[in-house]
């Protein structure tokens, strides 16, 4: 019997596009022999959908607001180990499930899908689901806090400075002032829970720190704000498995065409239309570092997952400082374009395989969670209405 894999993708994020792409390539990857994919939508304004037509990428690149007429709207049961589909609005005729989910594999980027919002969901459900938990996904959506804690774990970061962008329309002038303080320019001003290289600029004087503190802040609620590295060399690296048992990647050098990663190199370098997510990116496989750098980062990205609590397969990227050889972790992908899977074919690891993995992962996570004690047994209710001491 075929395990059912609702494949959940899309939702309201800046990065819903690139969620799609990553999505199809991984239902198109699935072994159908083992497994049933159920393509669940989540539009832009947040409608859940299914249909056969989410399975086709030329269907989205005609047109989602027609496509979306041949599907049909639908709502997940969160009863626990429930895990069916049903018509969305229920009525007396529509009673019966569309689907009922073995595991959940989300594949989606950015808010509501990669920090924190959809794993919660799940959680209620009580169907095992690929990927980060609510805190791991919370963490690494937020790269302040992401920050805190890397440092905790004395994973090397760069130092920062970071506001809420309600604080910039209040004191602008004392934040310009500290920042210059703070570091030399070139910086560079991040919103601090996006991902996709979107809302990051570099400055080079005050003129320009002031149009990137503005983009950022019509992204993000909080500002980030870090030196750049001059003579920059960056190397990603991709963790999979869990707390207990990870193994890493090949590594890759991406290669930019500016200062910075942007999403125009990430996703649309090839002109676009036949964009294949983080696939599509030029890069070189292995990187080209010294093996005793290459160990070094291989090493940092396991105490990084370990630290920030991973699962499932997550993307490290990483810095080198080309003038001092020192390596900073730049940022974790939790749910990274394209479930990285072009960073395990250099390891015999196909995407067909890789996707087993996954889901092997998530099934053993739930083992181990049924495993815990969540409850005990009390009969405080039955000793005394509210007045009893805490």
């Amino acid at each position: 019997m075929k395990t059912v894999i609702g494949l959940l993708f899309g939702c309201p994020s800046v990065e819903h596009e690139v969620a799609i792409i990553s999505a199809l390539q991984a239902m198109q990857s699935l072994n159908k022999d083992k497994y049933d994919p159920i393509p669940i939508y989540i539009s832009k304004d947040g409608q859940w959908y299914m249909g056969d037509p989410l399975k086709d990428i030329e269907r989205f690149r005609k047109g989602i607001d027609e496509m979306l007429k041949e599907c049909q709207k639908v709502i997940v049961s969160t009863n626990a180990g429930d895990g069916t589909v049903f018509l969305y609005p229920q009525g007396f005729r529509n009673k019966k499930p569309l689907a009922k989910i073995d595991v959940f594999l989300p594949v989606m980027h950015g808010a509501y899908g990669e920090d924190g919002s959809i794993q919660g969901f799940l959680e209620m459900t009580g169907i095992p689901y690929v990927g980060p938990n609510v805190l791991a996904a919370s963490v690494g959506m937020d790269k302040v806090a992401q920050k805190a804690l890397c440092k905790m774990g004395d994973i090397p970061v760069l130092d920062c400075f970071w506001f809420y962008s309600s604080e910039w329309s209040l004191r602008d002038l004392e934040i310009l002032n500290f920042i210059e303080a703070k570091f030399k320019y070139p910086v560079i001003v991040k919103p601090a829970n996006l991902g996709s290289s979107i809302g990051i600029k570099v400055a080079h004087h005050r003129d320009d720190l002031v149009d990137a503190i503005e983009l950022a802040c019509r992204y993000s609620q909080k500002v980030l704000v870090e030196p750049a590295i001059i003579n920059l060399k960056e190397v990603n690296i991709a963790v999979l498995g869990d707390t207990e048992e990870a193994e890493v990647s090949e590594l890759e050098e991406p290669l930019n065409a500016d200062e910075i990663l942007s999403f125009q190199d990430k996703y649309i370098s090839d002109g676009g239309e036949k964009s294949s997510g983080m696939a599509t990116l030029k890069r070189k496989i292995p990187a080209e570092i010294p093996e005793s750098m290459a160990n070094e980062i291989r090493g940092l990205a396991k105490d990084a997952f370990y630290c920030l609590n991973g699962t499932g397969v997550w993307r490290l990227d990483f810095m080198i400082d080309m003038d001092t050889d020192k390596v900073y972790l730049n940022e974790v992908n939790t749910i990274p374009g394209s479930l990285s899977f072009y960073l395990w074919e250099p390891k015999g690891v196909s995407y067909p395989d890789l996707l087993d993995r996954l889901v092997e992962i998530a099934l053993r996570v739930k083992r181990r969670r049924e495993n815990m004690i969540v409850s005990f047994q009390s009969n405080i209710l039955a000793q005394g209405g509210f007045k009893g001491k805490k």
